[in-house]
């Protein structure tokens, strides 16, 4: 800057967008995609995920975890997978496995958890047709 002047080299040239340019951003996400479609695929695909992961969950176990209060947190979930992995290997079909939140009944060839029993409860239960058992 000399004599109270401005270099135009330095500064580039800049001017002002016009305020009334909107961009209409449904064009670039396709026509008619709505917050539902998008909330749907995104839940197939969480869906798909857990079935590629190799653990589903049955009504019934949906319910029983529920009502007692238990949660399938990531830890909970990696220990089922495991010992569901490992009762591929030898064998097991119907299956008990004691981990150290609960006991859950599982079908090892569909990777499905039947029921699952609170800690608590274990010891007032008898498990009947089940061909082995994992303690994670």
């Amino acid at each position: 800057m000399t004599n109270g002047k401005v270099n135009n080299i330095l500064i580039p040239n800049v001017s002002k967008i016009s305020s009334d340019k909107k961009v209409n951003l449904d064009n670039k996400l396709g026509k008619g995609v709505q917050d539902s479609e998008f909330s749907k695929l995104l839940q197939d695909q969480v869906q798909q995920t857990g079935q590629k992961h190799g653990i589903q969950l049955s009504t019934h176990a949906a319910k029983r975890l529920q009502e007692r209060n238990l949660s399938m947190d990531s830890d909970e979930f990696f220990k089922l997978k495991g010992a569901m992995d490992k009762l591929k290997t030898k064998g097991g079909q119907d299956s008990l496995i004691i981990t150290d939140k609960a006991a859950y009944i599982v079908d090892v060839p569909k990777n499905k958890i039947v029921t699952a029993i609170d800690k608590n409860s274990i010891l007032d239960n008898v498990f009947t047709k089940i061909d082995s058992t994992v303690i994670v």
